[in-house]
């Protein structure tokens, strides 16, 4: 078994095992009630009354608002790397560093766990091919950012960033129409062609 393995299995299985120790603990711990006041079935952290049956469509604007935390979330985790390639392609880059920085710079950024291929040579990147890729990288990050807001845009023109979507819809109608009202009997006018 590689070692590998053996640290994911670890990890895993401390993970499992704080996981249910907690949730017993809380169990054991916690004082058990079957009391369900009015106290207890009081709007908790959601901000929407609960009426009715459980099995009704939830408000949109929660699901909105997660799925656009996670997508954007994600996105920002993808800087990680990329800041790290692209500041060691910046050391790199730099003329006034010694071999031996040059050396081990290369290596953590040449470091693959992969062989290098018959006849290729694994050494230290020269200063011209790290600026190249320093730039290449910057390009790279200014299209993906780019496209990320593209997005943002479109989701903020669209209204799913504003919480209180209806409020904005009022504002924009304009002021209410007066209904056409017969003058002698105070009633009102019928306007379309019904039966």
């Amino acid at each position: 078994m590689s070692s590998l393995v053996f640290y994911l299995m670890v990890f895993f299985g401390v993970g499992v095992f704080f996981l249910f120790f907690h949730l017993m603990l809380g169990k054991i711990v916690r004082p058990a009630t079957k009391d369900l006041s009015s106290e207890k079935l009081t709007i908790y952290e959601c901000g929407e009354p609960t009426v009715g049956s459980a099995w009704i469509q939830f408000d949109l604007r929660y699901y909105v608002v997660a799925l656009l935390f996670v997508v954007f979330d994600v996105e920002v985790a993808f800087f990680f790397p990329w800041a790290v390639v692209f500041g060691d392609a910046n050391k790199l880059a730099r003329t006034d560093i010694t071999t031996e920085e040059r050396a081990q710079i290369s290596n953590e950024l040449l470091q693959t766990g992969i062989p290098p291929l018959e006849g290729q040579v694994q050494g230290s990147i020269d200063a011209a091919t790290a600026h190249a890729w320093a730039v290449v990288s910057f390009l790279d990050l200014l299209v993906f950012f780019g496209v990320l807001m593209v997005g943002f845009a479109y989701l903020w023109r669209r209204g799913d960033i504003d919480w209180v979507r209806s409020t904005i819809a009022e504002r924009t109608t304009g002021p209410p129409v007066a209904l056409p009202v017969h003058k002698e009997s105070g009633e009102l006018v019928s306007t379309g062609s019904g039966s």
